[in-house]
């Protein structure tokens, strides 16, 4: 690797391509993420992508070369993650991506040729949407791996987040929140620390005299968020991260706070809307399932196969379990036999929630497939719950859950581009 970089660092800034007409064009490499190079022609289309988005949500556009360095940002972050899943062996085949695509369209109540057209009629060239929606497929694989299968919540974490609960209010009411994030370093030094407290105290200070925050976050913000304008959308309060819940229930909408100091760096976050949730009753499954997910060894329909190869093997008798024990590539569940607990609406992806839903007590689903790989599940109970003592327990789990998924996955991220080689080749 080291070799190659090399080599690639020798001959950067430019890299030659052929071109449909047979001649020879030159692309210029604006930066080498370990073994592998960003040209400036894919940065162009993702700046495009991104101007649109930011557009479409009346974001005002920073200055371009402060955007530009964000895009790439952003594109050496998701040119690592590709990298360790391919290393791994996660892929998406043509089958998971078109049944995705199918759903995506269907969602925007069009065909998919139809979405094509009118993705292709904004300058988004399908092709180039074709292959982002494969690559979020994958990272979504790959975080889930590495990052949600290691999520543990012990029985203290749930007695003291009640605790908590019990004086911050409804963990139900929601809370949508724009954020910004000034990062550090694992091993930064003092005078890297300050450097980057005094950037975010200029940020703030910025901030308290009108400066718009959408923009702001788009153009200094290194979270992951940052060109959506920095906004987390709605979220309840007990999934927030642990260091903005606190602060949040005592904000006014449109305050925004001081800085926030974390492992990650310095934070600044900004209340932008607040709206009470009743507490309802709702019907959670007891349910547990078997994922077979593809990977460079085993191909979509093999996966189909070997799942409906269980599913025949548990209806003729064999105990589902033993057999999520040793064949289920959810390693968090198959250790518990595939058990996945009390869960109600919005734990899951709708396509497993469809499925779950319409499963009778006792009786195990048909195949089907999430963006995960190919599933069987079985529905053991269902239970209305309310507010008593046991549904407070288990919504405590799945908050927990959810916090602790922000918080690992950002702190993973700042990882993997901490400890990978990028030389970034763009001017200012």
């Amino acid at each position: 690797m080291r070799r190659f970089t090399t080599l690639l660092a020798f001959f950067a800034p430019f890299i030659v391509h052929a071109a449909d007409d047979n001649t020879r064009m030159l692309d210029r490499v604006v930066a080498i993420v370990n073994d592998d190079i960003i040209t400036e022609s894919e940065l162009d289309a993702q700046l495009k992508v991104i101007k649109q988005q930011l557009a479409d949500s009346k974001t005002q556009l920073p200055p371009a070369n402060i955007l530009r360095h964000q895009v790439l940002e952003r594109e050496i972050v998701k040119q690592i993650q590709l990298q360790l899943a391919k290393a791994t062996g996660i892929i998406v085949d043509d089958n998971a991506l078109n049944n995705t695509l199918t759903t995506i369209a269907s969602q925007n109540n069009m065909q998919v040729r139809e979405f094509a057209d009118s993705l292709e009629a904004q300058g988004y060239p399908f092709v180039q949407f074709r292959e982002d929606i494969r690559n979020d497929m994958v990272m979504a694989n790959l975080r889930q791996r590495e990052v949600v299968n290691r999520i543990v919540i012990s029985d203290q974490e749930v007695e003291n987040f009640l605790a908590t609960q019990s004086v911050q209010g409804n963990a139900d009411d929601q809370y949508r929140l724009g954020h910004i994030l000034i990062s550090v370093r694992e091993a930064a030094s003092p005078a890297d620390i300050k450097i980057a407290r005094e950037k975010a105290e200029s940020i703030l200070e910025k901030l308290k005299k009108g400066a718009d925050f959408r923009q702001t976050a788009v153009s200094y913000s290194d979270a992951p968020q940052a060109l959506e304008g920095g906004d987390l959308g709605w979220r309840k309060a007990g999934e927030l991260p642990t260091l903005f819940a606190n602060r949040v229930v005592t904000m006014k909408i449109n305050e925004v706070s001081e800085l926030i100091r974390s492992a990650s760096g310095f934070h600044i976050i900004k209340l932008l809307e607040k709206r009470a949730v009743a507490q309802n009753k709702v019907t959670q499954a007891l349910v547990r399932h078997i994922l077979i997910r593809p990977n460079e060894l085993l191909s979509e329909s093999d996966a189909l196969i070997r799942i409906q190869q269980l599913k025949r093997r548990i209806d003729g008798g064999e105990n589902f379990a033993e057999l999520a024990k040793s064949n289920s590539d959810d390693r968090a569940s198959a250790s518990q036999g595939g058990d996945l607990g009390w869960k109600g609406p919005g734990d899951f992806v709708p396509q497993f929630e469809n499925v779950m839903d319409k499963t009778a007590i006792g009786k195990i689903s048909e195949p089907f497939q999430t963006q995960f790989g190919w599933h069987i599940l079985q529905v053991m109970e269902r239970r209305t719950m309310g507010n008593d003592e046991e549904y407070k327990l288990s919504k405590a789990k799945d908050l927990l859950r959810q916090r602790k998924l922000e918080e690992l996955h950002e702190t993973w991220l700042r990882q993997l581009r901490d400890e990978a080689y990028v030389d970034i080749k763009l001017e200012n």
